[in-house]
């Protein structure tokens, strides 16, 4: 059922102008990438855009400096993902470290409270009574819970990065990179980026009213956390965004991270002296991501909140088991969604251009990764639905899309068209979230199918893998593999190197049940490979055409290289 992808070369460009200490291979790397200047590539956090030009940080800075100045009760109010809640844990480090005194943190339960500050959570939160609510990572389509709180006279403060809709919440001051006419260059910052912002902004205010007496709080500390949950929330890794990672990298590498990051690591078996965003996006925050999923993010803060390294690695350990029962539960609802798939394209028909799936006993907590999956699967926008409680007549969605494709406008279209359908919506270009009556589904689905088939074009149905060309026999090597391993932080936008060739096929076994290991021929040489989920139960030929990444080989140690596959076919 997966289609079949279009294997595509990156141009080659004039790899510009570099130090003689540069590695070719990361030369015609970075320039295939726009990056052609040691600055562009390897971004410091000199090169940051300043804070000045992020709209509503004059507003905001006001707000807490003197909540800060009266000793009022600030409360952080997070969010159930990985970037909310490392939003989170800036946000209340960071006030802390500023002065705040009186700091505490909030986060939704998915199931009781719904997204985001919602009049439920408003209510909940009455008891702490709060006099500064700051929503970080949400807040911007949160129009009835802020209405709510600013019934009860708090002050609220969003912080956000996610596209606004036509009208703007009653908030007293709001900070989104993304809202309409803002000049800040970078549009791309996730919600704990933005918190960065506005702590870096806050200090400057403080200083300008003479409040540190001795040395300035240095929030560079915070940058472990701005890295995984900029990473985790698979922003695009603009130059803005590389900078602030690599920075958290070099701290997170340096075994200066916070004590709940450093127990994240060490439970997910990773060497924390060798970490690398790809580390972060699929072990450290995908056990962060769990608690969210499955229980309650309040888990996963206080883990990140923590100075205690036993008791955070106490936390990491209950984190790690939950994430294991989220990767059962993702199995489950995967194979429930494969079959669905099946009825949708039978044989060798092409599926629909757009998807939307609906099962009655998924949990709502995990419908965005079966999303994932199978647009992945199809290549097509897909929204995966489950009831927003057990029993419930309202439906929790999430949405995946394609490049081309903005999944966020496109609800928008069906909503302008079909205002009685959608009940709340929100998200970016690539992945969106909405909430509608089960009632709706059917005639949701098809107003959404609609909308795709008129928007997407048969180039954009067709999957496409783009390769950095071929490695020459003496690049498989260890040390051009350290190279694209320390060459990052890649990601979404700026993507992690992978390159293609024909290769025999001199041995090959099946490991794991679901895995392929194989031995490959090139010129006289012998490489290792694997493809993990690449057993089909069909031998491969004797000669493969491939993409693949190149990395070190940690299991057998020395200077040994494997290759992991991505795809393969059938050499010409």
């Amino acid at each position: 059922m997966k289609p079949l992808a279009r294997l595509r070369r990156r141009e080659c460009v004039d790899p510009g102008l570099w130090p003689d200490s540069m590695p070719a291979l990361l030369r015609r790397l970075y320039a295939s990438r726009g990056a052609t200047t040691l600055q562009l590539a390897q971004p410091r956090l000199a090169h940051l855009h300043p804070p000045e030009l992020l709209g509503g940080l004059d507003a905001a800075t006001a707000l807490l400096a003197n909540a800060i100045a009266d000793d009022c009760h600030i409360v952080v109010v997070g969010d159930f993902d990985c970037d909310g809640a490392t939003a989170c844990a800036v946000g209340v480090r960071g006030l802390r470290m500023l002065g705040a005194r009186r700091v505490s943190h909030a986060v939704p339960n998915r199931i009781v409270h719904g997204y985001g500050l919602s009049p439920a959570l408003v209510e909940e939160l009455a008891a702490l009574e709060p006099d500064l609510l700051v929503t970080v990572d949400h807040g911007i389509a949160c129009h009835a819970g802020i209405a709510a709180a600013k019934a009860r006279g708090w002050q609220v403060l969003v912080t956000d990065h996610h596209l606004p809709g036509e009208h703007l919440p009653p908030a007293d001051a709001i900070v989104d990179p993304n809202l309409r006419g803002d000049a800040f260059p970078s549009k791309c910052l996730a919600g704990v980026g933005v918190m960065f912002y506005v702590l870096l902004a806050l200090r400057r205010h403080l200083r300008e009213r003479g409040a540190f007496a001795g040395a300035e709080p240095d929030l560079q500390v915070l940058l472990d956390l701005v890295a995984v949950g900029t990473v985790a929330d698979v922003v695009p890794l603009d130059a803005n965004n590389r900078a602030l990672v690599a920075a958290g990298l070099r701290r997170l590498r340096a075994g200066q991270g916070c004590a709940g990051l450093r127990a994240l690591i060490e439970v997910s078996q990773r060497d924390p002296a060798r970490l690398t965003a790809t580390d972060i996006g699929y072990a450290v925050g995908p056990r962060l991501n769990a608690a969210g999923r499955l229980e309650d993010m309040s888990l996963g803060i206080e883990c990140l909140l923590t100075d205690d390294l036993g008791r955070a690695r106490d936390i990491a350990a209950t984190l790690n088991d939950i994430n294991s029962e989220r990767r059962a539960v993702q199995q489950q609802m995967t194979d429930d969604a494969e079959r669905a798939l099946g009825r949708v394209a039978i044989g060798d028909s092409a599926p629909p251009a757009a998807v939307c799936l609906f099962d009655a006993e998924w949990h709502p907590g995990v419908v965005g990764l079966v999303a994932s999956k199978m647009k992945e699967r199809l290549h097509r926008p897909v929204i995966a639905f489950a009831p927003a409680e057990p029993g419930s007549d309202s439906l929790r969605g999430s949405a995946r899309s394609i490049p081309g494709f903005h999944i966020r406008d496109a609800l928008a279209d069906v909503h302008a068209r079909h205002p009685h359908l959608i009940e709340r919506f929100g998200g970016h270009a690539m992945a969106a979230g909405l909430s509608l009556p089960a009632a709706a589904f059917a005639a949701f689905a098809d107003a959404f199918v609609e909308s795709a088939t008129t928007l997407l074009t048969p180039e954009l149905l067709q999957a496409e893998l783009l390769s950095d060309g071929e490695l020459s026999p003496d690049e498989f090597c260890r040390a051009s593999a350290e190279a694209l391993r320390d060459g990052g932080p890649w990601g979404q936008g700026f993507a992690e190197p992978q390159f293609d060739g024909e290769f025999d096929v001199v041995g090959w076994r099946v490991v794991g049940e679901r895995h392929l290991k194989l031995e490959l021929g090139l010129a006289g040489r012998r490489l290792n490979a694997i493809e993990f989920g690449g057993w089909a139960g069909l031998a491969p030929p004797p000669r493969v055409r491939i993409a693949y990444r190149l990395e070190t080989d940690d299991y057998r140690g020395g200077d040994a290289v494997q290759l992991i596959v991505v795809h393969r076919e059938a050499a010409a």
